[in-house]
């Protein structure tokens, strides 16, 4: 993925930092916007494709740890890299047990944030991609018939064909049938892959 694909979102109320930040990142070719408030922040649009988030967490109103919090109350998968003016221990690991990727003190090095918003943008990456896999899974799932979610459902609970035609008052050629029904239409080749399937729709707490 080419960084001009990648969004980092900076924010900051010191006007020298954000124009410092901004012009490092850009020179590595990411697309950045800057805020110098959490306020002006949460009134932009909201995050679109891979992006991160270089927070810091002294800001006035509502502070950088404020603020992580309110993103995952609204359920905003955006990977956060804090920066830190005072090197405030208990503050990174209150944001470090609470998602952040990073937590970098002031005067942070060109290196080390270059190192740590690569490691978000990748974050971000993998939960667009976990996150398009899982409604591909539930659109599968989706077009399944009853009686293929019933037959998928014991066979994900580990049971064999003759117990599952029992269970269902079935023969065990019908439920042959239906099961690589199921396979064919959620697109899997074996149990486990079928297994794991069910895992990432959370089928075992319907």
């Amino acid at each position: 993925m080419s960084a001009t694909s990648e969004t980092v979102y900076l924010l900051d109320d010191e006007p020298g930092m954000l124009k410092a930040l901004t012009r490092l990142l850009a020179a590595e070719g990411y697309t950045v916007r800057a805020f110098n408030s959490a306020k002006s922040f949460l009134e932009s649009n909201p995050p679109a494709g891979v992006s991160c988030l270089v927070l810091d967490v002294a800001m006035p109103e509502i502070d950088g740890l404020a603020l992580q919090q309110r993103l995952a109350r609204d359920g905003i998968l955006l990977p956060i890299v804090f920066l830190s003016g005072h090197g405030d221990i208990p503050k990174s690991v209150q944001a470090i047990k609470a998602g952040a990727l990073d937590f970098l003190t002031k005067p942070v090095k060109d290196v080390d944030l270059l190192r740590a918003v690569r490691a978000a943008l990748q974050r971000a990456a993998e939960q667009r991609e976990s996150i398009a896999e899982t409604v591909s899974l539930r659109h599968r799932y989706s077009s399944l018939t009853p009686r293929e979610r019933e037959v998928m459902a014991h066979v994900v609970a580990g049971e064999l064909n003759k117990q599952i035609a029992h269970a269902l008052g079935v023969g065990v050629q019908t439920v042959k049938v239906h099961r690589a029904r199921v396979m064919e239409k959620m697109g899997v080749e074996s149990l486990a892959d079928l297994v794991r399937a069910a895992g990432r729709l959370d089928l075992g707490n319907q």
